[in-house]
């Protein structure tokens, strides 16, 4: 298989795409009738350059863990050398900060100085954190809509996806943490589930669930959105957060948590399109 077919596994294509639509969303959130093209294309462009560095930077790391947890990805398998990997990582961020100065000056502090950093000192230091750094990964993904809404001059109505998305990557990756518990333990990491137990971690996703569930459909509720943000947010968060509680409830146990991962992927995708429908 050719090496660059390698070269973009590494980056993970589809999480590159989801987060560039999830901009897209957001900049027509902010402009329903007529979205700021050229400023919507550059924010996604800069995320989208962000988030492959993010994963290339990751796998880079976490490559002893993806030994045992995810050993087809390029560089356990070996097809991709750790240095390849930190140099695209590093160009990626570069491309992406040249891209951000762009735009305005609070948009370019939250996406040069505290987006970068975060996403580095995440990779290094806090992932490793329990609880620590679910928390600093969800407010990455979060605080993306925060600059979205800044780079349009309007951060206000991005508070509401910037909570949504918060919640449902808190919820994820502490999902993936227990599907990951064998590898994490076995190369030493301490998660949250290796340290207070799979009981307490599957305990609290179910409780994290529920509550973003009953907190993401106040908005209709309270006349904030229509009809169709509830329709599409049943469908496309509240039924996936229902699910996951099912399966942790009926079969508390690893193979539960990667169903559940996997069913959560494209919730924030989901509620964003709600959001836009319902405005």
């Amino acid at each position: 298989m050719p090496t660059f077919f390698f070269y973009i596994k590494l980056l993970r294509p589809l999480n590159i795409i989801t987060s560039g639509l999830a901009m897209l969303i957001g900049s027509s959130i902010l402009n329903t009738d007529n979205i700021e093209w050229e400023t919507a294309l550059l924010i996604s462009a800069i995320v989208m350059c962000y988030t492959a560095a993010a994963n290339a930077l990751n796998d880079a790391l976490d490559f002893k863990i993806d030994l045992i947890n995810r050993p087809t990805r390029p560089i356990p398998a070996g097809h991709v050398k750790i240095n390849t990997a930190l140099i695209i990582s590093f160009v990626l961020f570069c491309i992406g900060a040249f891209l951000c100065m762009q735009l305005s000056d609070t948009a370019k502090m939250i996406g040069i100085i505290i987006a970068i950093p975060l996403m580095v000192i995440y990779s290094t230091l806090l992932k490793t954190k329990p609880l620590i750094g679910n928390i600093t990964v969800a407010l990455i993904l979060g605080m993306s809509f925060l600059f979205c809404g800044s780079a349009h001059g309007n951060i206000e109505p991005m508070w509401l996806p910037m909570w949504l998305a918060f919640g449902l990557t808190l919820v994820r990756e502490l999902v993936k943490d227990i599907a990951d518990i064998e590898g994490d333990r076995f190369v030493g990491i301490s998660t949250y589930p290796i340290v207070a137990g799979l009981d307490r971690s599957i305990h609290l996703s179910i409780f994290l669930s529920i509550l973003i569930g009953v907190g993401s459909i106040q908005p209709y509720f309270n006349g904030t959105y229509g009809i169709r943000y509830a329709i599409l947010l049943i469908l496309g968060v509240e039924i996936p957060l229902a699910i996951v509680v099912f399966l942790f409830l009926y079969n508390p146990g690893i193979s539960s948590a990667i169903k559940g991962a996997r069913i959560l992927k494209f919730s924030t995708l989901m509620g964003l399109i709600a959001i836009y429908a319902g405005r």
